[in-house]
């Protein structure tokens, strides 16, 4: 490679970079505003009213529905903090925490994450039923399986407890800047690595590697680096490079929606499990039982997608983007 050509691609690389990552921005911003607007008048706790009495449905108390309220509406860490604060005399069993924990991994950070799905052509709706229906499915699943066995009725132990911190609006306006930056960090260096794993050829053995998963779900090979970004370090990541893809045109409407479905529950597989152990869950259930739903509900919806044609796939759960 010349050094003309090498500077070209470095520029076109650099070009890739910032479109991404402002496509992000564009996503997460307006969104992070109005969800935490909505969290100074209390939207969380009326959210949790409606949740509470489904809590019975997967053998939780009441008052896990406020866990399970704040991790939908604002990420992971917020429910396990909530979690903390809610922690009575009497914990909570192994069983108990596996299965909060796995609905909490199932169904978290909607609003960004939901719009990063609907910029990338998945519908709304589509988006919320996978991910709130299926988190609701795999809990009840799970209540009826620790109702019939003596597996993990043991007491969890919670292995972590938040800082405290002042909390004030400057704070957290100064913690989202943070985060925005670690964003460009982190997508700076994936696409700088996917690039010089497409010169170095190694990008053709990670879409051999991926290729079973990809046939199993009925995805396009041209999804498999986000896919892998995106089951490994977090859907916001590996759905920005998918937004790039559908924009591209090389994927189909099918692609489009089996991969951000399948990202959609099974995502950050590494730090989103560590932080739900540290709660006490068991990991067979937040990390085997959950990569096994989510294979399993993909690989049927994926027969199903198939069984239509692409307008009516369009039609039903694909949005203007």
């Amino acid at each position: 490679m010349g050094t003309e050509s090498f500077f070209a691609e470095v520029k076109r690389l650099a070009v890739d970079i910032i479109a991404v990552y402002l496509t992000l921005m564009k996503i997460m911003i307006p969104v992070t505003l109005v969800v935490k607007a909505l969290t100074i008048v209390g939207a969380i706790e009326w959210l949790a009213l409606l949740l509470s009495p489904l809590m019975a449905l997967v053998g939780l108390p009441d008052t896990m529905g406020l866990v399970w309220a704040a991790t939908m509406s604002t990420n992971i860490y917020a429910g396990m903090i909530v979690f903390y604060e809610l922690m009575g005399p009497e914990p909570l069993s192994v069983a108990q925490v596996s299965t909060l924990g796995a609905m909490m991994l199932l169904a978290h950070s909607l609003p960004v994450e939901a719009a990063i799905a609907k910029k990338a052509g998945v519908k709304l709706w589509a988006t919320l039923l996978l991910r709130i229906g299926g988190a609701m499915l795999l809990g009840v699943l799970l209540n009826l399986f620790y109702q019939r066995s003596d597996c993990c009725q043991q007491a969890a132990v919670l292995l972590w407890q938040p800082e405290v911190v002042e909390s004030s609006l400057a704070l957290w306006l100064l913690e989202q800047l943070k985060t925005y930056l670690m964003i460009f960090v982190v997508i700076a260096s994936l696409m700088t690595l996917l690039k010089i794993l497409r010169l170095l050829g190694v990008e053709r053995l990670m879409h051999w590697l991926m290729s079973p998963l990809l046939r199993l779900l009925k995805i396009n090979n041209s999804a498999a680096d986000t896919t892998i970004i995106g089951v490994t370090l977090g859907l916001s990541f590996g759905g920005a490079l998918l937004i790039r893809e559908a924009a591209s045109g090389r994927l189909s409407p099918r692609d489009i929606f089996l991969a951000f479905g399948f990202l959609a529950l099974c995502h950050s597989l590494i730090e989103d499990t560590l932080l739900i152990m540290l709660l006490g869950a068991d990991i067979a259930v937040v990390l085997w039982v959950r990569l096994f739903f989510s294979l399993l509900v993909m690989a049927v919806l994926a027969r199903w997608v198939y069984s239509h044609e692409q307008h009516s796939v369009r039609h039903w759960l694909m949005a203007a983007k």
